[in-house]
């Protein structure tokens, strides 16, 4: 299973009709989530769960068919469902562990709802339109590459532009030919974003670099607007808020220009490479390190492993994900000498007991194509022996 996300085509109209669902389903979750703060769970028990359904049910037998909320029945119910559904996932993850305690929603915030289809499943035909349960049928961007079927659609806007998203009941048929079927090694670093051990390099475009100083720019040239301040009871002004849709464009182009790099490079090394090593780093530890922690950031390491891991069932690969103590930059990649300590600033990696001298970063590819199995943390992906490469097929 795997999803489509595309840019829907809208008129002011459907921008209207869009952000009024999205306004609604904030509207709906706020309002369980106020009444659930206000419930003394000492005097009344009972799970997060049935508390939340007994405040579905006030909602819709009595908050709806006040006068003042008449609003809420002329948009589609599927949303407000939608809405309580979230919130019993927040409090659900809340109680596991796995989440922080769910707040209150902002209209600053991103804005997004779901809809579906109460009748199963719905047909999609390919092409630039698309049918949403409950809102109608609006244009799209770019077409839908090939007839599907999905139930739930979810739309969301970032940065003024609206998009619908779907899963697909389907599976890939991954490839099993590759160029290359021998472990490679791949080292992220700040300097070049990948050093791979067969003496390639991935050079990254740092989108956030090369944006901080126009960003910079029009921060000072609007320094002198009424941004608003929400404690003190001012309001932002009209073009305090052109500024701040400027700014939320340029952070959404630079957020694109990184994904659109992860995406191809990742995708890349999987049709091109079978058996992949990279080291588990721990990102958010590196960036405890504030002289580092923007670069780091702006190289979206960890999605660049996500991306990988997925993407091995895709393309017939497999990742070892090796322990993020293995001494890969400290070890010479000759004879297996390890340095008690190595500066950042030393990208040129001199052995002390052979006398190799190589780079940093290629030493430390080097080390993990070579890594042993004991500090391969996780294997993902396909085995090797079902791998073929493309230089050992027999031409019919």
């Amino acid at each position: 299973m795997f999803s489509l996300k595309l840019e829907l085509k809208l008129n002011n109209k459907e921008k209207t009709l869009m952000a009024q669902h999205a306004g609604f389903s904030r509207f709906v979750y706020n309002y369980g989530l106020a009444l659930m703060r206000m419930i003394d769970h000492h005097c009344i028990k009972g799970s997060s769960s049935y508390k939340i359904d007994t405040i579905k049910k006030l909602f819709t037998n009595d908050t709806k068919k006040q006068p003042e909320f008449a609003w809420c029945n002329n948009l589609s119910s599927r949303v407000y469902q939608n809405a309580f559904r979230d919130l019993k996932t927040a409090y659900s993850r809340y109680f596991q562990g796995l989440g922080e305690q769910p707040v209150f929603k902002s209209k600053k915030d991103r804005q997004s709802f779901r809809v579906e289809s109460s009748n199963g499943k719905v047909l999609l035909e390919a092409g630039k339109t698309i049918k949403i349960p409950t809102l109608g049928t609006f244009r799209l961007k770019e077409a839908i590459p090939f007839s599907c079927v999905s139930q739930t659609f979810t739309i969301s806007k970032s940065a003024d532009k609206w998009f619908v998203s779907f899963s697909i009941s389907a599976d890939r048929l991954p490839p099993r030919i590759h160029e290359v079927i021998e472990p490679i090694g791949i080292d992220l670093g700040c300097k070049t974003f990948a050093t791979l051990s067969d003496g390639n390099v991935i050079e990254s475009p740092r989108p956030f670099k090369q944006a901080k100083t126009k960003l910079g720019r029009r921060q000072y040239r609007n320094r002198h607007k009424q941004l608003g301040n929400r404690k003190k009871g001012i309001k932002a002004s009209n073009n305090a808020k052109k500024y701040y849709n400027k700014v939320r464009k340029q952070h959404y182009k630079v957020a694109c220009q990184r994904q659109d790099f992860l995406q191809q490079t990742t995708t890349k090394l999987c049709k091109t490479y079978a058996h992949i090593k990279i080291e588990s780093l721990n990102v958010q530890g590196m960036m405890a390190n504030h002289k580092l922690a923007s670069s780091i950031a702006d190289l979206g390491m960890y999605e660049f492993k996500r991306q990988l891991t997925y993407k091995a069932l895709w393309y017939a690969n497999r990742i070892d994900l090796i322990d993020q103590w293995y001494p890969s930059s400290k070890k010479c990649s000759n004879c297996g000498h390890k340095k008690e300590t190595l500066s950042l600033s030393e990208r040129l990696y001199v052995c002390d007991e052979c006398g190799l001298s190589i780079d940093r970063d290629l030493n430390a590819s080097i080390n993990l194509e070579k890594a042993p199995e004991e500090v391969i943390r996780e294997k993902i992906g396909w085995v090797t022996a079902e791998l073929t490469s493309v230089d050992s097929i027999k031409p019919t």
